[in-house]
């Protein structure tokens, strides 16, 4: 009989050991690192070092997420601005390249070309048949 109390008190030492264990430190404990030898967070230590590294991938992709999407809005308004400027810089193509346009600015350089008077011809050519 004296086995089995012998048995059970050392059961009951045992789970109030580990009931110790799961018992939550005081402030005390945190501070001076004691918290950290316990075997509950020893066992637990590689799920922990996980969830940092977890952790730390996440807050990389939010980072990276959020300049991507800054960089995304910066080339949005960079490309109204250069659309904008292309379709001026056209509308002053074609302004400039109109026939009177062209006569116009002949005559402030003082070139000596003339406008052709004769509609333009269709040269055609034939092949030769061997």
């Amino acid at each position: 009989m004296d086995d089995k109390y012998e048995e059970f008190d050392l059961i009951e030492e045992q789970q109030a050991e580990k009931k110790q264990e799961f018992k939550g430190g005081n402030v005390k404990d945190f501070i001076d690192g004691s918290v950290l030898t316990r075997d509950f967070v020893i066992r637990q230590l590689p799920f922990i070092i996980f969830l940092s590294v977890l952790a730390i991938f996440y807050i990389g992709n939010r980072y990276h997420a959020e300049k991507l999407f800054r960089r995304s809005g910066e080339l949005q308004s960079e490309l109204k601005e250069l659309r904008a400027e292309a379709i001026t810089v056209s509308a002053e193509l074609m302004h400039l390249s109109r026939q009177s346009e062209v006569l116009k600015l002949l005559r402030e350089n003082e070139l000596d070309l003339m406008e052709s008077l004769d509609p333009p011809q269709k040269i055609v050519v034939r092949k030769k048949r061997r």
